[in-house]
Protein backbone atom coordinates (compact mmCIF):
# COMPACT_ATOMS: atom_id res chain seq x y z
CA UNK A 1 0.00 0.00 0.00
CA UNK A 2 1.33 3.02 -1.01
CA UNK A 3 0.39 7.05 -0.63
CA UNK A 4 0.90 9.11 -3.38
CA UNK A 5 -0.11 13.01 -4.38
CA UNK A 6 -0.65 14.09 -8.35
CA UNK A 7 -0.88 17.56 -9.53
CA UNK A 8 -2.40 18.05 -12.03
CA UNK A 9 -4.47 14.91 -12.19
CA UNK A 10 -7.67 16.55 -13.96
CA UNK A 11 -6.95 15.95 -17.34
CA UNK A 12 -4.24 14.58 -19.89
CA UNK A 13 -1.30 13.14 -18.80
CA UNK A 14 -2.41 13.84 -14.98
CA UNK A 15 -5.68 11.68 -15.33
CA UNK A 16 -3.88 9.13 -17.26
CA UNK A 17 -1.06 9.23 -14.04
CA UNK A 18 -4.47 8.89 -11.86
CA UNK A 19 -5.90 5.87 -13.78
CA UNK A 20 -2.58 3.83 -14.72
CA UNK A 21 -0.41 4.41 -11.55
CA UNK A 22 -2.22 3.54 -8.32
CA UNK A 23 -2.54 -0.25 -7.05
CA UNK A 24 -5.81 -1.51 -4.95
CA UNK A 25 -4.65 -0.75 -1.38
CA UNK A 26 -3.22 2.73 -2.42
CA UNK A 27 -4.58 5.87 -1.46
CA UNK A 28 -4.03 9.03 -4.00
CA UNK A 29 -4.03 12.81 -3.07
CA UNK A 30 -5.28 14.17 -6.42
CA UNK A 31 -4.89 18.01 -6.56
CA UNK A 32 -6.51 19.97 -9.57
CA UNK A 33 -9.26 22.82 -9.87
CA UNK A 34 -11.52 20.84 -11.71
CA UNK A 35 -13.01 17.46 -10.13
CA UNK A 36 -11.07 14.77 -11.07
CA UNK A 37 -12.64 11.73 -12.52
CA UNK A 38 -12.49 8.08 -11.11
CA UNK A 39 -13.12 9.79 -7.84
CA UNK A 40 -15.64 6.73 -6.47
CA UNK A 41 -14.14 3.41 -8.11
CA UNK A 42 -14.41 -0.63 -6.89
CA UNK A 43 -10.91 -0.95 -7.67
CA UNK A 44 -9.68 -0.69 -3.86
CA UNK A 45 -7.60 2.59 -4.58
CA UNK A 46 -8.83 5.27 -2.21
CA UNK A 47 -8.76 8.61 -3.81
CA UNK A 48 -8.80 12.32 -2.00
CA UNK A 49 -9.53 15.57 -4.34
CA UNK A 50 -7.85 18.58 -3.27
CA UNK A 51 -9.08 21.37 -5.11
CA UNK A 52 -6.15 23.87 -5.72
CA UNK A 53 -5.47 27.20 -7.68
CA UNK A 54 -2.03 26.11 -7.85
CA UNK A 55 -1.47 29.72 -9.23
CA UNK A 56 -1.86 31.08 -5.72
CA UNK A 57 0.73 31.03 -2.91
CA UNK A 58 -1.47 29.54 0.13
CA UNK A 59 -2.29 26.69 -2.28
CA UNK A 60 0.64 25.07 -0.47
CA UNK A 61 -0.65 25.61 2.60
CA UNK A 62 -3.91 23.57 2.08
CA UNK A 63 -2.68 20.82 0.13
CA UNK A 64 -0.16 20.41 3.06
CA UNK A 65 -3.55 20.47 5.51
CA UNK A 66 -5.21 18.17 3.49
CA UNK A 67 -2.48 15.40 3.47
CA UNK A 68 -1.71 16.08 7.50
CA UNK A 69 0.71 14.03 9.18
CA UNK A 70 0.43 11.01 6.40
CA UNK A 71 3.77 9.50 4.75
CA UNK A 72 4.16 9.98 1.10
CA UNK A 73 5.89 7.42 -1.23
CA UNK A 74 5.40 9.28 -4.45
CA UNK A 75 4.75 12.97 -5.30
CA UNK A 76 3.90 13.94 -9.05
CA UNK A 77 4.46 17.46 -10.14
CA UNK A 78 2.29 17.19 -13.69
CA UNK A 79 0.36 20.29 -13.02
CA UNK A 80 1.51 22.73 -16.26
CA UNK A 81 -0.04 25.81 -18.24
CA UNK A 82 1.76 27.53 -21.19
CA UNK A 83 1.05 30.64 -22.78
CA UNK A 84 -2.22 30.77 -24.66
CA UNK A 85 -0.65 31.27 -28.35
CA UNK A 86 2.11 29.24 -27.40
CA UNK A 87 3.67 26.48 -30.27
CA UNK A 88 2.14 28.18 -32.96
CA UNK A 89 3.29 30.87 -35.78
CA UNK A 90 0.45 33.67 -34.30
CA UNK A 91 2.60 32.90 -30.97
CA UNK A 92 4.41 36.51 -30.50
CA UNK A 93 6.35 37.51 -27.23
CA UNK A 94 5.89 40.98 -26.98
CA UNK A 95 1.54 40.30 -26.68
CA UNK A 96 1.99 38.48 -24.04
CA UNK A 97 0.37 40.15 -21.03
CA UNK A 98 1.93 40.81 -17.62
CA UNK A 99 -0.61 38.19 -16.15
CA UNK A 100 0.17 35.26 -18.32
CA UNK A 101 3.65 35.22 -17.90
CA UNK A 102 2.75 35.79 -14.37
CA UNK A 103 0.59 32.65 -14.40
CA UNK A 104 2.72 30.53 -15.95
CA UNK A 105 5.99 31.04 -14.49
CA UNK A 106 3.54 30.37 -11.22
CA UNK A 107 1.95 27.27 -11.85
CA UNK A 108 5.12 25.70 -13.52
CA UNK A 109 7.91 26.77 -11.35
CA UNK A 110 6.86 28.83 -8.10
CA UNK A 111 3.90 26.39 -7.20
CA UNK A 112 6.18 23.19 -7.31
CA UNK A 113 8.88 24.85 -5.04
CA UNK A 114 6.25 25.67 -2.46
CA UNK A 115 4.76 22.91 -2.53
CA UNK A 116 7.74 20.58 -2.13
CA UNK A 117 8.59 22.79 0.54
CA UNK A 118 5.55 21.74 2.85
CA UNK A 119 5.78 18.30 1.91
CA UNK A 120 8.44 17.40 2.49
CA UNK A 121 8.19 16.30 6.01
CA UNK A 122 5.49 13.75 4.45
CA UNK A 123 8.29 12.42 2.28
CA UNK A 124 10.46 11.83 5.02
CA UNK A 125 8.14 9.61 6.64
CA UNK A 126 8.50 7.09 3.65
CA UNK A 127 10.95 3.90 3.68
CA UNK A 128 11.67 4.70 -0.65
CA UNK A 129 10.27 8.39 -1.47
CA UNK A 130 10.04 9.60 -4.98
CA UNK A 131 9.60 12.88 -6.11
CA UNK A 132 8.90 12.99 -9.89
CA UNK A 133 8.60 16.46 -11.76
CA UNK A 134 7.18 16.47 -15.39
CA UNK A 135 9.31 19.06 -17.17
CA UNK A 136 9.30 19.13 -21.04
CA UNK A 137 11.93 19.03 -23.68
CA UNK A 138 10.96 23.11 -24.16
CA UNK A 139 13.22 23.33 -20.80
CA UNK A 140 16.53 21.86 -22.57
CA UNK A 141 19.03 23.89 -24.04
CA UNK A 142 18.69 24.54 -27.29
CA UNK A 143 15.65 22.85 -27.85
CA UNK A 144 14.54 25.39 -30.42
CA UNK A 145 11.23 26.54 -28.63
CA UNK A 146 10.08 30.45 -28.65
CA UNK A 147 7.66 30.78 -26.17
CA UNK A 148 9.58 32.82 -23.41
CA UNK A 149 7.55 32.55 -19.93
CA UNK A 150 6.97 28.44 -20.14
CA UNK A 151 10.56 27.72 -21.54
CA UNK A 152 11.98 29.47 -18.76
CA UNK A 153 9.75 27.89 -16.31
CA UNK A 154 10.77 24.40 -17.45
CA UNK A 155 14.24 25.04 -17.57
CA UNK A 156 13.90 26.67 -14.40
CA UNK A 157 11.80 23.25 -13.14
CA UNK A 158 15.05 21.27 -14.12
CA UNK A 159 17.73 24.25 -12.00
CA UNK A 160 14.68 23.34 -8.77
CA UNK A 161 15.39 19.92 -9.30
CA UNK A 162 18.71 19.44 -9.31
CA UNK A 163 19.23 21.22 -6.51
CA UNK A 164 16.37 19.73 -4.70
CA UNK A 165 17.69 16.49 -5.36
CA UNK A 166 21.29 16.84 -3.19
CA UNK A 167 19.06 18.87 -0.78
CA UNK A 168 17.27 15.55 -0.25
CA UNK A 169 20.12 13.70 -0.57
CA UNK A 170 20.95 12.81 3.07
CA UNK A 171 17.33 11.50 3.39
CA UNK A 172 17.53 8.91 0.01
CA UNK A 173 14.66 11.00 -1.70
CA UNK A 174 14.91 10.52 -5.17
CA UNK A 175 14.57 12.95 -7.05
CA UNK A 176 13.71 12.98 -11.45
CA UNK A 177 12.55 15.25 -14.07
CA UNK A 178 10.80 13.62 -16.56
CA UNK A 179 11.04 15.80 -20.17
CA UNK A 180 8.81 14.17 -22.61
CA UNK A 181 8.35 16.05 -25.93
CA UNK A 182 5.07 16.34 -27.77
CA UNK A 183 2.29 14.54 -25.99
CA UNK A 184 -1.17 12.76 -26.90
CA UNK A 185 -3.38 13.75 -24.56
CA UNK A 186 -7.26 13.70 -26.53
CA UNK A 187 -7.01 9.72 -26.58
CA UNK A 188 -7.73 8.66 -22.68
CA UNK A 189 -5.46 5.93 -21.28
CA UNK A 190 -8.57 3.58 -21.18
CA UNK A 191 -8.34 3.88 -24.87
CA UNK A 192 -5.32 1.65 -24.83
CA UNK A 193 -1.82 2.81 -26.61
CA UNK A 194 -2.67 1.31 -29.57
CA UNK A 195 -5.52 3.61 -30.04
CA UNK A 196 -3.78 6.86 -29.16
CA UNK A 197 -0.65 6.01 -31.52
CA UNK A 198 -2.85 5.44 -34.45
CA UNK A 199 -4.92 8.39 -33.56
CA UNK A 200 -1.82 10.64 -33.96
CA UNK A 201 -0.35 8.40 -36.36
CA UNK A 202 2.61 7.70 -34.35
CA UNK A 203 3.51 11.62 -34.06
CA UNK A 204 2.68 12.04 -30.51
CA UNK A 205 3.81 10.24 -27.15
CA UNK A 206 1.25 8.02 -25.93
CA UNK A 207 0.22 8.60 -22.12
CA UNK A 208 0.83 5.10 -21.42
CA UNK A 209 4.48 5.10 -21.79
CA UNK A 210 4.72 8.11 -19.75
CA UNK A 211 2.79 5.89 -17.02
CA UNK A 212 5.02 2.81 -17.94
CA UNK A 213 8.01 5.51 -17.55
CA UNK A 214 6.72 7.03 -14.28
CA UNK A 215 6.08 3.55 -13.06
CA UNK A 216 9.39 2.09 -13.18
CA UNK A 217 10.61 4.94 -11.96
CA UNK A 218 8.73 4.68 -8.72
CA UNK A 219 9.40 0.67 -8.46
CA UNK A 220 12.99 1.36 -8.46
CA UNK A 221 14.97 0.98 -5.16
CA UNK A 222 16.66 3.47 -2.77
CA UNK A 223 19.93 2.84 -4.00
CA UNK A 224 18.99 4.49 -7.43
CA UNK A 225 18.06 7.94 -8.52
CA UNK A 226 17.67 8.70 -12.05
CA UNK A 227 18.24 12.68 -12.16
CA UNK A 228 16.52 13.47 -16.08
CA UNK A 229 14.92 11.63 -18.61
CA UNK A 230 14.48 13.04 -22.14
CA UNK A 231 11.67 11.48 -23.63
CA UNK A 232 10.64 12.95 -27.01
CA UNK A 233 8.89 12.05 -29.63
CA UNK A 234 10.11 10.03 -32.77
CA UNK A 235 8.56 13.23 -34.62
CA UNK A 236 10.48 15.69 -32.49
CA UNK A 237 13.16 16.12 -34.70
CA UNK A 238 14.49 18.99 -33.06
CA UNK A 239 14.60 17.50 -29.93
Amino acid sequence: MRNMIIFGASRGLGAAFNSGLPERGDTVWLVSRSQPERLQSDEGVKRIWVRADLRKPGAADSIAGAVGGQPLDVLIYNAGIWEASAFGPEYKFERVSAEENLDVLAVNLLSPVLCLQKLIPNLRKSSNAKVILIGSISGLENNGGREVAYDASKFGLRGAAHALREYLRKDRIAVTVLNPGSIDTDTPFEAGVEASVAASKGKLIPVHDLVAVVNCVINLSKATCPKEIDIPAMADVEA
